[in-house]
């Protein structure tokens, strides 16, 4: 059952549409899935330095799946609650906010990319 959520402004829905566009566009992004694979591997953060705020933003989605991945291990269950806040509005702007905080991190590590 959806979660009932607050009325957007047209200006808050479009910019978590962008949001959300944006990330999904980004396809050659590793999913939290496939990380699980890669959680036996060391070292799979090396740095937060990226060449490109495109990269950084790249970045900070990657930190954002492996979030959940961590917070939930078993890619099952996280698969049987995607239909729970896969359409949910207010859950979407929750993670894209998730991922604006990670690529403010990484932007800061990259001194905002100045030259």
């Amino acid at each position: 059952m959806p979660i009932a959520h607050r009325s957007l402004s047209p200006r808050k829905r479009l910019a978590a549409g962008l949001v959300l566009a944006t990330s999904l566009a980004l396809g050659g992004i590793v999913s939290a899935d496939e990380h699980e694979a890669s959680a036996a591997e060391e070292t799979w953060l090396p740095s937060l330095i990226t060449e490109t705020p495109q990269e950084g933003f790249a970045l900070a989605v990657k930190l954002s799946q492996k979030g959940v991945a961590t917070t939930q291990p078993d890619a099952e269950v996280r698969k049987e609650q995607r239909p729970e806040y896969a359409e949910d509005p207010d859950s979407l702007i929750a993670a894209s906010h998730v991922i604006a905080t990670h690529f403010q991190t990484v932007a800061a590590a990259n001194d905002y990319w100045r030259e």
